[in-house]
């Protein structure tokens, strides 16, 4: 039984808490976290030793999942990996693509890297991957309800990358075109964007995400030759349209079963550790997605520059 750490007691990590005490293959070694009243609040809650020191943790466990701000990703996640642990990084996986290597290079062949791409192990999502053939079209919308969490980036590393994530996953490509806008509403950072992405062989994606909306909605619809696939993430179900070639139309609710996304990403996580394989959520994966996140929020600073200059020129003091 591999014992296993959380770095991170905030919201989302005492869902990691919860998860990790639960499984009947991994032991809650410990909690730690930089406030030291929230990390004795979560070891008495959950049952686990309280970390003083995130060095204090070296030598104690197999594996760490690191649910901290992303700005500490890389100095944390390195740390744990130099000292010979298994990590799983929550997304995205560092703030710049410097610290993303920084944590793929501190891995290297010995150690597990797995970043949290929760979606990735939604049963609509599984169920989806066992009838894709070749994706030319993609309409994704991620909207949720603002909360005061995650406001240290921007709406496409905080919820797109998740859709990135899967689309670079299921085209097996880069985009070769980006184009995006995105504005702030209620934070200092963009809080809703749409993106075009498209691929060589033709692929076009288009993603909105919002986390100022008045209601959860997280849908994807894809699009390839002869069906028509549409999955509803939270309700972990969807359903294939499919033409046959006389024109008939047929609909087939795909298979799935509901679990907890976060319980199936804690298996790989264990499974990578027992058979030293590098997880398909890996490190070059999550430098991948960020790539991308990145590439989108350099567009959405161009666009914002020209409406402004386009502002300018109309503004009548420069008539």
């Amino acid at each position: 039984m591999k014992r296993i750490a959380v770095i991170g007691a905030g919201a989302f990590g005492r869902n990691h808490l919860r998860v990790v005490r639960e499984s009947e293959r991994a032991h809650l070694a410990a909690v730690f976290d930089i406030d030291p009243e929230r990390t004795a609040a979560a070891a008495k809650e959950f049952g686990c030793e309280a970390a003083p020191t995130l060095e204090s943790l070296f030598g104690q466990v197999d594996g760490a999942i690191v649910a901290t701000p992303t700005t500490t990703h890389a100095d944390v996640g390195c740390a744990l990996l130099s000292a010979g642990i298994d990590v799983l990084v929550e997304k995205p996986v560092a703030q710049d693509l410097a610290s993303a290597q920084r944590l793929i290079d501190a891995a290297g062949t010995d150690r597990i890297l797995q970043v949290g791409h929760l979606e990735r192990y939604n049963p609509a999502v599984l169920a989806l991957r066992k009838i894709v053939t070749i994706p030319l079209f993609f309409e994704i919308h991620r909207m949720s309800v603002f909360t005061p969490r995650s406001l240290d980036v921007d709406v496409v590393l905080d919820l797109m990358i998740h859709d990135i994530d899967l689309v670079l996953d299921l085209t097996k490509q880069s985009p070769c075109e980006v184009r995006a806008a995105g504005i702030s509403v209620l934070s200092k950072k963009v809080d809703i964007a749409n993106v075009r992405l498209a691929f060589p062989n033709g692929c076009v994606t288009n993603l909105t995400s919002s986390r100022v909306s008045t209601e959860k909605v997280r849908k994807m619809r894809l699009f390839q030759p002869g069906q028509y696939v549409s999955i509803d993430y939270g309700r972990q179900d969807g359903i294939a349209v499919a033409v046959s070639p006389t024109q008939q139309i047929s609909f087939q609710p795909l298979s799935t079963t509901k679990v907890e996304p976060l319980k199936t990403q804690l298996d790989t996580f264990l499974d990578a550790m027992e058979t030293r394989t590098p997880p398909a959520a890996g490190g070059p994966q999550g430098l991948h997605a960020l790539q991308v996140a990145l590439d989108i929020l350099d567009k959405i600073e161009e666009h914002t520059a020209l409406v402004a200059r386009s502002l300018e020129t109309q503004s009548p003091a420069s008539q």
